[in-house]
């Protein structure tokens, strides 16, 4: 049975499965996505969560195409408003493409114009229900690299003042209703509150970051803002890109597999990954359970997690990881998990 959590402190409750949509326009044709989004919706899932980045990996020939997919299924079948959207502007980098004049994306007014407008008309709607920063305009260790890297010759970064004025003028314009963060850290939530409460910007509702039972990373810090500050986990990759499922155990590359396809699984082959990993399948094995429903499960019912992002290339996938959401991770599966936590921590942050 779907449960419906509050998003922040907005009136919208939102299913705690998420459909991610990543791989149509790639993986996956918009036939498939269409199919999913059907599915989705008849077991209860009323949250979709895209990016202008999107498809992944991503690409010039691609970028766009999973929200084009999503916008032609909201024309088809008459029901944005069964629907709470969420998408994301991209932070700095060298995609150049995602601007028509070449330069390289920024979170500042201008750049947030653009994505905003080039979403909305692809996805056929007026609205966004919520417009997330994919990634922050600062030099930070991200997506699992531990180097500061700067990102696309960006070395300046814009204030985070700035690019909430921005999204402020999009609410004020009815293009957005809430706003979000992605790939952020405890720093950059809190000084994102303090701007809003003290200059009457819009609030951030939610976090979207990456938490697994292999990267518990958020629970250090940015958890604590669920019950202070009612800003709440959208989980992505509770599955760590396949690798909980078992799939990739001992090196192996199934054929048609995002690892085997795209070699970017780099953030979950560290050293220590593959041992815990073991661990947390053997307990799936002894308790009976399949292995990415019950790490799906347990992402799930973590008391600070609005919503759990799930993706699949196919409906069978998608139907088993609905399924998640029948699984109760008992106070004796939970002690197992922690075991396995005191011994291996965060592998794959």
């Amino acid at each position: 049975m779907t449960e419906y959590r509050p998003l922040g402190r907005t009136d919208l409750r939102v299913s705690s499965i998420a459909l991610g949509t990543m791989t149509w326009g790639e993986q996956n044709t918009e036939a498939e996505g269409h199919a999913q989004l059907d599915l989705a919706l008849d077991q209860g899932i009323n949250f979709i969560d895209t990016a202008e980045s999107y498809s992944i990996p991503p690409r010039a020939e691609t970028q766009g195409s999973t929200e084009t997919i999503i916008g032609n299924w909201f024309k088809a079948r008459g029901n944005r408003d069964r629907v709470i959207l969420a998408s994301k502007v991209a932070g700095p980098s060298e995609r150049t493409w995602l601007r028509d004049d070449g330069s390289y994306p920024r979170l500042d007014a201008r750049n947030i114009n653009e994505a905003i407008d080039k979403s909305l008309r692809r996805l056929q709607t007026d609205y966004i229900d919520l417009y997330q920063l994919h990634w922050p305009n600062r030099v930070l260790p991200l997506f699992g690299n531990a180097a500061h890297a700067v990102r696309g010759g960006i070395v300046e970064e814009v204030p985070i003042e700035e690019t909430l004025e921005a999204l402020d003028a999009l609410v004020k314009a009815g293009k957005v209703r809430h706003i979000g963060l992605s790939n952020e850290t405890a720093w950059g939530l809190s000084r994102f509150l303090h701007l809003s409460e003290t200059r009457n910007l819009p609030r951030v509702v939610s976090v979207q970051n990456a938490f697994n039972l292999l990267n518990r990373t958020y629970e250090g810090g940015l958890s604590e803002f669920h019950a202070r500050e009612q800003v709440g986990l959208l989980a992505y990759s509770p599955l760590a890109q396949g690798f909980l499922t078992g799939k990739y155990q001992n090196g192996a590359r199934p054929a048609g597999a995002r690892l085997t396809l795209f070699d970017r699984g780099g953030r979950y082959q560290k050293p220590g990954t593959e041992e815990a990993l073991s661990r947390y399948l053997a307990i799936a094995r002894d308790f009976g359970l399949d292995p990415a429903q019950f790490a799906i499960a347990w992402v799930t019912s973590r008391p600070f997690v609005t919503s759990n992002i799930i993706g699949a290339t196919s409906i069978e996938q998608l139907k088993s990881n609905l399924a998640s959401q029948e699984l109760t991770i008992t106070p004796e599966i939970e002690e197992r998990v922690d075991a396995v936590f005191q011994l291996h921590g965060s592998p794959a942050p």
